[in-house]
Formats: structure tokens, C-alpha cells, sequence
């Protein structure tokens, strides 16, 4: 049988898929996911899986919660997951016993930072959750035409925003970019709170993540 590709943003939620899991990570860079999935044979995949954190847009979804796409939406464009596709997920998800939210998962370029942004992005498209590599993912799916599909955990919720210096945090194979992060900390000392809750929240949503692993194999 051929594999799943898996598209990330960060080499750690690569990790989460499990072993044996071909993955193309972002780097939180849209551009760059775009030219290394062009240099991807699509013959060689079964399907795409755009798998990872999600920022929250429902306010009812707390970090970690899962969320199982229904279809990417992006400005001009829409992108189905393949039913079958999000049925082999979804019953994954139940012999974990994991609980999971359906919706339409919203894409975007740049990370959504602001509460105010996340708000008016959920009432324009209605999403439930928002990342930046679902429509990419969708995209290169529909182009294959292979089948497609989401699974994300929230991490940051609709309450709280992301520090700014997480805008450019990470490098272009998803790695922290430590000294970064810690010169924009001496340069604005006052994000390290929103630093910390953020912190908090990704663990909740690698967790989750982790509990995924092997359902790709």
C-alpha cells in the first residue's frame, strides 16, 4: 500500500505522526511548503493529511482539542476533505477513545496573532480552527487528485493571543528558533507572560498529538 504524506508546520509534530511517516514540514513559511511539496511525486501517496497545531476559532475549543477537517477554506478557494479519508481518521480517533470536534478548518498566510483577527476570520469563513498548511495541503491534494484530509489540535484558544515574536519563532524545517525568541524577549520583556500561556498551550495540543500516533501508518 503507499503511505499518507503528511504535512507539518514544525519537526516536532512530525515526530508526533510516528515512525515510518513520510512528512514535508513548512516552517511556518507557505512559500517554502509550496516549492518542496513541487518536488513531491504525487504517484508515490495514497493521500495528504495536514496534520498538527491549529490556532482555535471556536471559543468552546480549549487547547488540546481535537479537530477533524471538513474542507480548508482560504480567500477565492475551498478545499473537501475525501470522506473516506476522514472516516479511516475519525475511526481511528474512537479506538483511541479521543474525542473530536468536526469542522471547516480556515487557512492562512501569516500566523492569525490577535484575538480581534481570529474573531472576524471565524466570522468570515465560519471555521472552527485555523493553521497555515491545511490549504496549502489542500491545494497540492486537489492538484494530485488524491484524497484529503485534517487533523489538528488546538493550541492557542479564541481568548489569547499569540505573543508577536511568534511570527517569526521558527526556522524553515520548524525548529524553534531559540535565540530569536529570546532577543525579542530582551527587547520586549512583557511578552514573556503571553510567552509562558502559549507554552502552556502547545504542550496540552503535542499531547494530543502524541495520542494520534500510528494512525497514518
Amino acid at each position: 500500500m503507499k503511505p499518507l504524506l503528511i504535512v507539518a508546520g514544525l519537526a516536532r509534530e512530525a515526530r508526533a505522526a510516528g515512525k515510518g511517516v513520510s512528512c514535508v514540514l513548512s516552517g511556518a513559511d507557505g512559500a517554502l511548503l509550496r516549492a518542496r511539496l513541487a518536488e513531491i511525486d504525487p504517484a508515490d501517496y495514497a493521500g495528504v493529511v495536514s496534520f498538527g497545531l491549529a490556532g482555535g476559532l471556536e471559543p468552546t475549543l480549549k487547547p488540546g482539542a481535537l479537530v477533524l477537517g471538513a474542507r480548508a477554506v482560504v480567500a477565492g478557494a475551498t478545499y473537501d476533505c475525501a470522506p473516506q479519508l476522514v472516516a479511516r481518521l475519525a475511526a481511528g480517533l474512537r479506538a483511541r477513545r479521543l474525542a473530536f470536534t468536526q469542522g471547516v478548518v480556515a487557512g492562512v498566510e501569516r500566523p492569525a496573532l490577535g484575538v480581534a483577527d481570529e474573531a472576524a476570520l471565524r466570522a468570515r469563513t465560519r471555521a472552527i480552527a485555523v493553521d497555515m498548511e491545511s490549504h496549502v495541503a489542500g491545494d497540492f491534494a486537489a492538484r494530485a487528485r488524491l484524497p484529503f484530509a485534517i487533523l489538528r489540535a488546538t493550541s492557542d484558544p479564541a481568548d489569547r493571543a499569540l505573543p508577536a515574536l511568534a511570527a517569526a519563532a521558527l526556522d524553515g524545517e520548524g525548529r524553534v528558533r531559540l535565540g530569536h525568541v529570546l532577543g525579542a524577549l530582551a527587547r520586549r520583556p512583557g511578552d514573556a507572560g503571553a510567552l509562558l500561556a502559549a507554552g502552556r498551550d502547545a504542550r496540552a495540543a503535542f499531547r494530543s498529538l502524541r495520542k494520534c500516533r500510528g494512525m497514518f501508518a
